[in-house]
């Protein structure tokens, strides 16, 4: 077995990956291998923001994973596809550049994590962005990733952005600012036509240095230990199995399905579940896999009597059109995914803040965004912001190829269950109000013969599909079931840390990719021994 040396082992080329592959070799005196079971991100369809529906389609560069049977929907096993390719799930997501709340994090550093408050995380938001639409308090403007603000001229969006108001919502000026609360426009790592995404931002400007090692198509099978301590990385490359050793680190950037998978092949994890599998244990850490989060949508849907969707581009002379206008000037429909405005809105008036996060999608999809109606159509995709289910990620073999149970119990509880039914009841309010007359057909889903709480919970049972935002499963905290420390280190063991969305101790009301960004480049000071930048003093703050 062929052993090479290295400072730090990275694990998994997504996010959190290809962050730290640019910020610890920026030090030519140590050497950094980044290990990526996927290919490399030069398909133009990932280049290309309107890239965005062939890739869904196909679900090329991705896991396709599988959930367990879930009991709360159903029985049925939902799709749950992972970035597998540089730039991980930033390389194949819809673009939304999206924080969550400020309490996400407020709530991290109540439960026991120093430093990770929203005035800790917010200087780390601003580090990895340049954002075009505003200079201020909340953004920055020189880093990495370039984020745009999405256009609001669509037919669509200008008729939910109004709708929302018609039925008695604010407008919000900034969804990534000082309030969450309203209808907006969707903030989008795009920049010049072209996705920003971690691997382009971070990785592709650095990949010719000398200290800089990075093997594509090369699956990790398990962390090597020397006692207590990890010492290196096997992993599958060029047909043979090798050996990464790591001087100072190894770095899990894998993800909430496959970090939690990696520690228990290796031994890490919940005692009597690796005996199962005839796995010795190296650490008996009960909460590796457990304690997973992710975001469940639900659709209402409706035909448009005008020709505006997505649709049209599917025509070959359009789409001919579109690729030609796309490769000249970088604008059309290729530069756009397609997404440009959303909401987040209150399930009870009562509520501090809101609990339903919704997007307006200008098309009609099925079979979880792999396939187009061949009707021209629009629908709110609708999220309980921050659920309060959480499931397991278990192993089905001590196989390294054979994929794990992936079981998030979704719909599990009687609040999250009320929230998303609110939620479907909110988006047919706002599809009904004056702003979508002159474009609004007949309601496809729920449809007009749901009306009944008990009729919106067997759609939403029936038809409710994986928002792809896994967290949790490696958490981070110092109670019996946390797995990392606020410094991301791996409890009870040395040389191992975790820098991924598996150590978020609670979903963000949002997407996850930016969050990741933002955890990496704060866990890029940690490894270094880098003082944190000062917390950022809000308005309002009484700390």
């Amino acid at each position: 077995m062929r052993e090479l040396e290295f400072d730090y082992v990275i694990v998994g080329g997504g996010v959190g990956g290809c962050i730290l592959a640019n910020r610890l070799s920026a030090d030519p005196s140590v050497r950094v291998a980044l290990l990526e079971a996927g290919g490399k991100d030069n398909s133009p369809l990932i280049a290309a923001p309107g890239g965005l529906l062939p890739i869904m389609m196909s679900g090329s560069h991705a896991w396709k994973f599988m959930s367990a049977p879930q009991v709360h929907l159903d029985g049925r096993m939902l799709y749950l596809p992972r970035g597998k390719v540089l730039g991980g799930g930033s390389s194949i997501n819809g673009m939304t550049y999206d924080r969550g709340f400020h309490s996400d994090y407020d709530r991290w550093a109540q439960a026991g994590n120093r430093g990770w408050s929203f005035a800790d995380v917010l200087p780390y938001f601003k580090r990895l962005e340049s954002y075009a639409p505003s200079q201020d308090l909340w953004h920055g403007t020189d880093g990495p990733i370039q984020v745009t603000r999405a256009g609001q001229d669509h037919p669509f969006a200008r008729a939910f952005l109004t709708a929302g108001q018609q039925a008695g919502f604010p407008l919000c000026a900034d969804l990534n600012g000082a309030s969450r609360e309203g209808f907006g426009a969707v903030d989008l790592t795009v920049g010049k036509g072209r996705r920003s995404s971690a691997s382009s931002a971070y990785l592709r400007p650095v990949t010719k240095r000398a200290n800089l090692t990075i093997f594509t198509h090369a699956p990790s099978h398990r962390v090597l230990f020397d006692g207590t301590r990890a010492t290196g990385v096997a992993f599958l490359h060029d047909g043979a199995e090798k050996q990464a050793s790591a001087r100072r680190e190894v770095i899990l950037c894998a993800g909430a399905i496959n970090t939690p998978h990696l520690l228990m092949l290796s031994g890490v994890g919940p005692a009597a579940h690796l005996a199962e599998h005839g796995l010795p244990v190296v650490a008996n850490l009960p909460g590796v896999g457990q304690g997973l989060q992710d975001h469940l949508a639900a659709h209402v849907k409706y035909r448009s009597t005008k020709p505006y969707s997505m649709l049209r581009y599917l025509n070959p002379l359009r789409g001919a059109f579109a690729m030609g206008q796309y490769l000249l000037t970088r604008t059309g429909p290729l530069a756009d995914p397609g997404m440009s405005v959303a909401c987040f809105v209150k399930s009870d008036p009562a509520l501090d803040e809101p609990d339903i996060k919704m997007l307006l999608v200008s098309a009609l999809f099925g079979n979880n965004g792999r396939t187009m109606v061949p009707m021209h159509g629009f629908y709110a995709h609708i999220n309980v912001a921050r659920p309060e289910a959480r499931g397991t990620i278990t192993l089905a073999s001590a196989d390294p190829s054979a994929p794990p149970v992936i079981d998030q119990h979704y719909n599990a509880t009687a609040n999250d269950r009320r929230v998303m039914r609110e939620g479907v009841k909110i988006a047919r309010r706002i599809f009904n109000q004056p702003a979508f007359d002159d474009m609004r057909g007949e309601e496809i889903a729920p449809g007009p013969a749901v009306q009944a709480d008990g009729e919106f919970d067997a759609y939403i049972r029936a038809t409710a599909e994986a928002d792809y935002h896994s967290v949790g499963t490696a958490r981070m905290g110092n109670d019996p079931l946390a797995v990392v420390d606020a410094s991301l280190r791996v409890h009870g063991l040395s040389g191992l840390r975790v820098v991924d969305a598996s150590i978020m101790p609670h979903l963000p009301g949002g997407n996850t990719a930016i969050p990741v960004a933002m955890i990496a480049e704060k866990a890029a000071d940690m490894i270094l021994g880098k003082a944190p930048p000062a917390p950022i003093e809000l308005p309002g703050d009484t700390r």
